[in-house]
């Protein structure tokens, strides 16, 4: 469907000469709840398809629909769906997929709050095995007659571990798993998990896509098959819906991406390049990095690297990885990324042990998002950091 038209394309122009623009270099924002109709007869008509006629903005909204379009170009889906948070469009997606009595197959680390909500299920009777392997083979173990999805991210979440996408995508169709996967790492700059054969991808729109940490969003795309019935039950049942205000940000977000993106590769590596010389990392968990073990096939099935990794500091002692973070002064502690700033977590700090045991993170691993500032300014906060006694 979108195989001839270019990314940079997409995120500028694609969509905008509509007559309703009225040639307005920025799209307009609708910042109305409701739409009226002529005759009664063209609401009971439009209702039918909401999703897709401008009714109530909860629904649907001229601004939000014009991000929903780019989006779905982005990423050579059918269909796009936004969300008033990138969990809105996570629970949405599970919730739309699953039902009392069925079984999530989670593949590797995932984004902390979507690991909850699949707890949070079980009091529905929906329950989820995670499964860390490389293998595709290697999950045949955790199929249970009423395994319905297979959901993943990659590179994963903390340790950006990197999975072969198609391998894992034909297991699960194979074995009759719908494939979710969350792509807001690498964007769909970097790479396009429906042209491997994944079923749905989502995305926190708060991160890179919106790209000045200003608006909080979530996406789901896909073949219009599964996304028009969650567009019509559960987004407009949890009410979870995106602003026009939101949307509009985030479309403006959108046209700088492409080159928001190779600007954070760029400095990312180089940070991580510095880290991975440095005495006091034990690791530095980089997919764009040679030496990482799946940098292969991260090259493989990307076309580029975001600058969100963590290191390993040779340490066991929380107090010490507090002392680190709390030495940063051009690096933010903060628990989102993806803006102009750089930023630094440590799970150590804000996670329990248990879950952190779960999830295979050590308690030296640190995070950090590298923005856009000078990378040797970077390099020098993070050099004066490590060598903090």
């Amino acid at each position: 469907m979108y195989e001839h038209v270019d990314d940079n394309w997409i995120c500028g122009r694609y969509g905008e000469d509509e007559p309703w623009m009225l040639g307005a270099v920025n799209p307009p924002v609708f910042e109305s709840s409701l739409f009226a109709f002529p005759t009664a007869g063209a609401l009971a008509g439009s209702l039918a398809a909401e999703d897709e006629n401008y009714v109530y903005s909860r629904g649907t909204n001229p601004t939000v629909d014009l991000l929903q379009r780019k989006l779905a170009a982005l990423e050579r889906a059918e269909r796009a769906k936004c969300f008033g948070s990138g969990m809105g469009a996570i629970a949405a997606t599970i919730s739309s997929l699953v039902s009392a009595g069925d079984h999530v197959i989670v593949l590797g680390a995932v984004y902390g709050p979507t690991t909850q909500f699949l707890r949070y299920l079980e009091k529905f009777g929906v329950s989820h095995t995670t499964v860390h392997t490389g293998d595709p083979a290697a999950l045949d173990s955790a199929v249970r007659k009423n395994s319905r999805m297979l959901y993943l991210e990659s590179p994963s979440y903390m340790r950006y571990g990197v999975v072969d996408i198609r391998a894992f995508a034909e297991w699960a169709r194979g074995r009759g798993l719908t494939t979710v996967m969350d792509n807001t790492w690498a964007t769909p700059i970097f790479q396009k998990p429906l042209t491997m054969g994944v079923d749905l991808v989502v995305h926190s729109l708060s991160k890179y896509i919106g790209g000045h940490s200003d608006l909080v969003g979530g996406v789901v795309a896909g073949p219009a098959r599964l996304v028009r019935p969650l567009a019509l039950t559960e987004y407009q049942l949890y009410g979870a819906a995106l602003s026009a205000h939101e949307a509009s940000k985030a479309i403006k977000g959108l046209r700088t991406l492409p080159i928001r993106m190779a600007a954070h590769q760029e400095r990312g590596l180089r940070v991580a390049e510095f880290l991975v010389e440095h005495p006091a990392v034990r690791a530095v968990n980089h997919p764009g990095l040679p030496g990482h073990p799946g940098h292969e096939l991260a090259s493989a099935q990307m076309t580029g690297f975001s600058s969100v990794f963590s290191v390993e500091l040779d340490t066991e002692d929380v107090a010490e990885v507090g002392r680190f973070v709390d030495a940063l002064r051009h690096f933010r502690i903060g628990v989102s990324w993806g803006g102009y700033e750089s930023l630094v977590n440590a799970p150590a700090l804000t996670t329990l042990d248990s879950v952190r045991a779960t999830m295979e993170i050590p308690v030296g691993l640190v995070r950090l998002s590298v923005g856009l500032e000078e990378p040797a300014t970077l390099i020098a906060d993070l050099a004066n950091a490590l060598e903090k006694p």
